[in-house]
């Protein structure tokens, strides 16, 4: 069997003395594990890191079987991304994050917006917003999307400021006003279609929520925390005392 596609390097484990097992991300065919040999090599140490754009073929007797990689590299954005906190922390985020994908099940949406925000890492508050969007995407995905479409108790569509946090719907200002301590904050950059631009508190609080779901749904459940990069990040861009 083999396929030949895009794909971006997520990680690498060794494998004996000179072999490894590479983790990527395809379009159509997931995250998928291969094994490249001689991938400890300097001759693919520059090739193999997370980040990477990569053309991948596949070989392998049996479907089911790990198979070999044969890997080209197409474009080598990891030594950028390690030259801000930004870039080495998205990176990171985006790899592990991937990981609570089932392997070999196909996500293009995903695969695409990895490619947007791994482009764009230039400043904290920017990747910080990349990585909202990009966290309400994977929960949707994943099955534990949010509607942030009209108001849950209203129906309204217009003045979403909340977000319930049990119901995962949004929630319009006079109806949650009685109970806004209890709610979570909805940035007016994660709604549908909006062209806001987002500043320090409106990135503070989408990450905050999208991080309340992805712990209450997919990390705590499977008992995988949320990188410590993500805490990172967010430490990057809260306000440095003056």
């Amino acid at each position: 069997m083999e396929w030949v596609s895009d794909a971006i390097i997520l990680g690498l484990r060794p494998h004996g003395e000179s072999s490894a097992i590479v983790e990527v991300m395809t379009p159509e065919l997931g995250r998928h594990l291969g094994l490249v040999k001689g991938a400890r090599s300097r001759r693919w140490q520059p090739v193999l890191q997370p980040g990477n754009s990569v053309t991948v073929t596949w070989r392998a007797r049996l479907e089911s079987h790990l198979g070999l990689f044969a890997i080209e590299l197409e474009r080598a954005r990891a030594a950028r991304l390690m030259e801000s906190a930004a870039g080495v922390f998205g990176v990171q985020i985006v790899a592990s994050h991937l990981r609570y994908l089932a392997e070999r099940e196909p996500h293009p949406g995903l695969y695409h917006a990895a490619l947007s925000l791994l482009d764009n890492l230039d400043n904290p508050l920017q990747a910080g917003a990349l990585v909202a969007r990009f966290e309400l995407m994977l929960l949707e995905e994943l099955g534990f999307g949010l509607d942030l479409t009209c108001c849950a108790a209203t129906g309204r569509t217009d003045d979403l400021v909340y977000v319930s946090p049990k119901s995962a719907r949004a929630v319009c200002r006079e109806a949650g006003a009685p109970y806004h301590d209890r709610m979570l904050p909805l940035p007016a950059f994660l709604l549908p279609d909006s062209a806001a631009v987002p500043d320090l508190d409106a990135v503070q609080q989408a990450l905050h929520l999208t991080g309340h779901f992805l712990n209450r749904h997919v990390a705590e459940p499977r008992a995988e925390p949320l990188a410590t990069a993500r805490a990172q990040l967010l430490e990057r861009i809260r306000p440095q005392p003056a």
